[in-house]
């Protein structure tokens, strides 16, 4: 924590006390910056000339300050009389409330936001530019008028054309991007005893720490806020509670310690929609990446195009449980649900359903289990293995109804068996459930179901699959 410290002038005026120092001596010095624990006074501590009018209490025979005095004994009551004027004339500013501010601009305009927090920190706030949507934050930022600065994370491993796309924003806007990159000692290390893809057998977390964490650690560390481009639309699980403004949960700042850095989300409640059409009328370049089906863009292996029905969090870290999608840059997000929390780790806390079709069953352990033991079915079904709470069933979830409302009365049965909580072990172990969601279709002759094994959700791609095989 931060105490600012003013100092105001007396209201008469005089050489008594020179610059900030406190020297007897006429030359100037430069003041020291004290530290008391945890406490920095910011900035220097400026007094203005001040003569000391002494009351009709003192000794009319003082001289300034800036005078010898004839003994040690007639110093020390100065010394405390004037420390006594300084000490009633000391300011205390109080720490800014962010959550306060956050509600006061909770329904402002990003450009607003943008203006409140570049003029709030001027040189020691920075934008996070990771070579995706977020160059609407550079829009903003040079809409504003006021000088700006931005930096990105250079992994070593994105794509050429995020790398073409840094170099075109770069040329638009007349700036140089900071290039923040990882310790290549620690790199050298991970590959050479894990070898390139080791995410993809032991999560991604270990290889984000050290080629996007740290490397974000060090640049935040020169810092005294930095502005981000995360929505609350971009994933439900993790980023759906975003202020506008917050204390920054993980990262220190400039000055140290916890609460030093501040983060603004300057479109944290713009849906992605509005930022593509800001993008597209103001003209900007964008990663031609996106023209090919990415939304979410990061480093080349972790990173594909997102399909029919899938949500825009989907194409990254493909192959990890929806709630680990988070590289670590924004972990504050991530609460905790201890108390709420099972045995399988999701939480008990009630979340609304989905699929909600009046043409889909619902159903149970028991349920699911008498349709497995079936071998000769009357008739085909289809189940989506969900968890309510997961973005990528919920960006399904139009389709999965659609196709239950087009296939009522056709023969074959739409259903839905949640599987997270106390069913995910046997889900995984009898219904071959990988991630949420998954698919499967029971044919009428066949004694186990087949796994969809597309990422294709749409109406039209589900309805190809089942005439295949049922």
């Amino acid at each position: 924590m931060a105490m600012s410290v003013n100092v105001s002038s007396s209201s008469s005026s005089s050489s008594g006390i020179i610059n900030s120092g406190f020297s007897r001596s006429g030359a100037s010095s430069e003041p020291k910056v004290s530290r008391i624990g945890s406490l920095r006074l910011l900035d220097r501590v400026h007094v203005a000339p001040v003569s000391l009018n002494l009351s009709e209490k003192r000794s009319s025979s003082v001289k300034p300050l800036n005078a010898e005095p004839k003994t040690k004994d007639s110093m020390i009551p100065l010394a405390a009389t004037i420390v006594a004027e300084i000490a009633e004339e000391v300011e205390v500013v109080e720490i800014e409330d962010f959550e306060e501010l956050a509600k006061k601009l909770e329904n402002a305009s990003p450009l607003e936001i943008m203006d409140k927090a570049l003029e709030k920190y001027g040189n020691d706030i920075a934008i996070a530019f990771s070579g995706a949507e977020d160059v609407a934050l550079i829009e903003y930022a040079h809409l504003t008028g006021r000088p700006f600065r931005v930096f990105s994370l250079d992994t070593g491993r994105l794509n050429p054309e995020t790398y073409r796309f840094f170099d075109a924003v770069e040329k638009h806007y007349g700036i140089r991007i900071e290039y923040m990159f990882p310790d290549s000692v620690e790199v050298q290390g991970l590959v050479r005893s894990k070898g390139l893809f080791s995410f993809y057998e032991d999560g991604h977390q270990e290889c984000c720490r050290v080629r996007k964490v740290r490397p974000l650690r060090r640049a935040l560390k020169g810092l005294k806020a930095w502005i981000t481009g995360q929505r609350k639309d971009q994933s439900p699980g993790t980023r759906s509670e975003i202020p506008v403004v917050q204390v920054d949960p993980v990262f220190e700042g400039l000055d140290g310690g916890v609460g030093s850095l501040v983060k603004w989300n300057p479109v944290a409640n713009v849906e992605g929609n509005d930022v593509w059409n800001f993008l597209r009328t103001m003209d900007v370049p964008v990663n031609t990446l996106h023209a090919a089906g990415y939304i979410s863009i990061g480093c080349e292996p972790c990173t594909k195009a997102v399909l029919p029905g899938q949500h825009e969090r989907e194409g990254r870290w493909w192959w990890e449980d929806a709630k680990a999608k988070e590289c670590g840059l924004h972990k504050g997000n991530v609460k905790e649900d201890t108390a709420d929390a099972n045995v399988n780790g999701e939480s008990k806390t009630a979340v609304a359903d989905i699929f909600k079709s009046d043409n889909l069953v619902t159903l149970s352990r028991q349920g699911i289990e008498n349709l497995m033991k079936l071998e000769n079915r009357k008739e085909p079904w289809i189940v989506v293995l969900y968890a309510p709470w997961c973005p990528f069933c919920q960006a399904m979830e139009a389709s999965y109804d659609e196709l239950a409302d087009k296939l009522a009365g056709s023969g074959i049965k739409v259903a839905k068996f949640r599987a997270d909580g106390d069913q995910k072990d046997f889900s995984k172990q009898e219904l071959q459930l990988g991630s949420f969601p998954t698919i499967l279709v029971f044919p009428k002759n066949s004694s186990r179901p087949i796994k969809y094994p597309s990422e294709k959700r749409d109406v039209d791609s589900l309805t190809s699959f089942l005439n295949l095989v049922r």
